[in-house]
């Protein structure tokens, strides 16, 4: 995140990092953009939106992740394969269970089919548009039957998601701002399958590329897979072995174990659910525990934070009115803080008339917004 060395794309941004986070709309912006020589919102939704040249995959621990075709058949072949249909017997077991329109997997694959068929005839069209034309989609799924927040969904918004997870629908433009989570959906060519051992070793070894050196447990948590299969895939990458702070065994790529000359201080402020603070289960190293309780919800979820020559050092959110505003958790110094103001003066002006609220909101980011 040096100045020196941004990217000049936003594909460039999300391979550098094996996956930009998705779940807040927001986020591939603001995460890309943090990164950018040029940063602007017209160039993601250039990537995401005209040449779809990243595509939004139900990925690594069940979290939405924007990568580029070029690793989407790794990203899928490893991970979002086996959560897809993990989702699709949860969503048969919904519909059996919280509607009485006699659901099961023949309807749903029927009503799949209509779905696709009038998507096809529209070209792109959100849930509520293609109720219209798919009856079945209004209905309702009773969920958490018999809790204190027991609640009930439509067939559509549930469904639609299967469908993208199967790799058959896509995310297009949303309706409003880049800042918008209303999205209509739009048809989208399947993405090659490839072997799953190959694909897994893939993603670590790209992941140790970004990432490492980290821990087995690092590479666990953050893809998700089982234990056997992380194991694994490190080894089929050709991983070696080295020693990490306080004699803990760690991996990294062959390459990459010559010394690294260090890096000019640099500043950033970088979004809630930031691949860069979610990219390790093991944080100690560049975040005081004693600042997670004000940076993390009780989910472990990150909200926005300031880093300082790599290292994280506060937090940050965006007021009504549109202004930036920061706060220090650790000193800083002079030089960091005139810094952080510069990046704090650049996301004001590339973001425009813009606001953004996080998704999953922490005790620091309440508290500057007020």
């Amino acid at each position: 995140m040096s100045p020196a060395h941004r990217a000049t794309s936003v594909e460039e941004v999300a391979d550098a990092l094996v996956g930009l986070h998705a779940t807040d709309a927001a986020t591939v912006y603001l995460s890309a953009c943090a990164r950018l020589a040029e940063p602007s919102p017209a160039e993601v939704e250039r990537a995401l939106y005209e040449d779809v040249t990243l595509v939004k995959l139900l990925s690594m621990r069940r979290t939405i992740f924007a990568v580029s075709t070029a690793l989407a058949p790794y990203v899928e072949s490893s991970t979002a394969r086996a959560i897809a249909v993990r989702e699709r017997a949860q969503f048969v077991k919904f519909l059996q269970q919280g509607t009485e329109g006699g659901w099961d997997e023949r309807r749903l694959a029927r009503t799949e089919r209509e779905v696709l068929d009038a998507l096809a005839a529209r070209g792109e069209a959100t849930t509520a548009e293609l109720a219209k034309d798919v009856p079945a989609l209004r209905e309702t799924i009773a969920v958490s039957v018999g809790k204190p927040y027991e609640s009930r969904q439509s067939v559509g918004s549930r469904l639609l998601r299967l469908l993208a997870s199967d790799g058959h629908v896509r995310r297009a433009r949303p309706r409003g701002s880049w800042t918008s989570s209303l999205y209509p959906w739009a048809p989208v060519p399947r993405i090659p399958e490839m072997d799953v051992r190959e694909a897994k070793a893939e993603i670590a070894r790209r992941w140790l590329g970004s990432f490492g050196p980290a821990t087995e447990a690092d590479l666990k948590w953050w893809t998700g897979w089982t234990l056997g299969d992380t194991r694994k895939a490190l080894a089929d990458a050709g991983a070696a072995e080295v020693e990490l702070t306080g004699g803990v065994t760690g991996y990294a790529l062959p390459d990459d174990l010559d010394d690294v000359p260090p890096a000019e201080p640099w500043a950033a402020l970088l979004p809630g659910l930031d691949p860069t603070p979610m990219g390790w289960r093991g944080r100690d190293w560049y975040l005081s525990p004693d600042l997670v309780p004000a940076l993390f919800d009780r989910a472990g979820n990150v909200g926005p934070t300031v880093w300082w020559d790599g290292r994280v050092v506060g937090g940050w959110a965006q007021r009504a009115n549109g202004q930036i505003v920061w706060r220090p958790l650790t000193d800083v110094g002079r030089e960091a803080a005139s810094a952080i103001n510069a990046e704090a003066a650049g996301l004001t002006d590339w973001m425009g008339e813009a606001r953004v609220t996080p998704r999953f909101r922490t005790p620091l980011e309440r508290e500057l917004v007020r």
